[in-house]
């Protein structure tokens, strides 16, 4: 299985993604957009995963590559290829597949609940959040749903938590895979982050949720099989 991941910053590396790999006997390659690393061939790929960074789906004067990388979006899941987003990479999808990104009436850091959606479609690859989990969030701007894609959570603060679009693509909004460590490293980077707002959490807060990182990253990796493995995880 050729597994590939678009990272934008640093900071915000696959997190625990990469224990979930290991434990599959699976292995990735990346392209790292803040070194400058070139893009492979979408068609040759079976699993992309995009992940977050403090810029914006529309920031293309101060990050050029974001055009590419859309366009390279676009042709993985015109190819039927499994899309993972997280955060700005559940944005970039979102746009690429015609839905609006904008500025979110709150932020989200910090540790808040988030909702499993019920629907009539048997996407079941949020289980786990039937009755609401805590989880991990640090952005300000949404997206609208594109057309097509299929409601998963949701939360107080805002609306549009996850989706999935056929059966290949899924976008979530919050940060399951950031182990503590990921999240101090965002923190360390963030200082000129504010933390005032009716859904952001301190710092000292933050890192205080050890057991919920724990928890998120059980979560991750139950999700990740659902949707890489639905032919294992249907059997259980």
């Amino acid at each position: 299985m050729q597994i590939h991941s678009l990272e934008h910053v640093p900071f915000e590396s696959i997190g625990c993604i990469a224990e979930w790999l290991k434990i599959n006997n699976l292995t990735h390659t990346s392209t790292k957009f803040y070194e400058n690393s070139s893009l492979p061939s979408a068609e040759d790929l079976d699993f992309l995963i995009v992940m977050g960074g403090p810029m914006g789906v529309n920031d293309e004067n101060d990050y050029p590559w974001i055009s590419s990388e859309k366009e390279f979006i676009k042709k993985a899941i015109d190819s039927n290829k499994k899309v993972l987003g997280i955060c700005l990479g559940a944005q970039l999808i979102a746009d690429v597949l015609g839905a609006r990104v904008f500025k979110n009436e709150y932020k989200e850091i910090g540790f808040f609940k988030v909702n499993e959606i019920e629907n009539t479609n048997n996407v079941s690859l949020l289980n786990g959040l039937e009755n609401g989990v805590e989880v991990f969030h640090w952005h300000g701007d949404t997206f609208s749903l594109p057309e097509g894609s299929i409601l998963l959570a949701s939360s107080e603060g805002c609306s549009n938590q996850a989706f999935a679009f056929n059966n290949n693509v899924l976008g979530l909004q919050f940060h399951l895979e950031m182990t503590l460590n990921d999240a101090t490293k965002l923190i360390d980077n963030s200082s000129d982050e504010d933390y005032i707002g009716k859904y952001v959490q301190r710092p000292e807060l933050i890192t205080s949720y050890q057991e919920q990182f724990v928890q998120n990253n059980k979560l991750m990796f139950n999700i990740l099989d659902r949707f890489i493995f639905p032919e294992k995880t249907s059997k259980n």
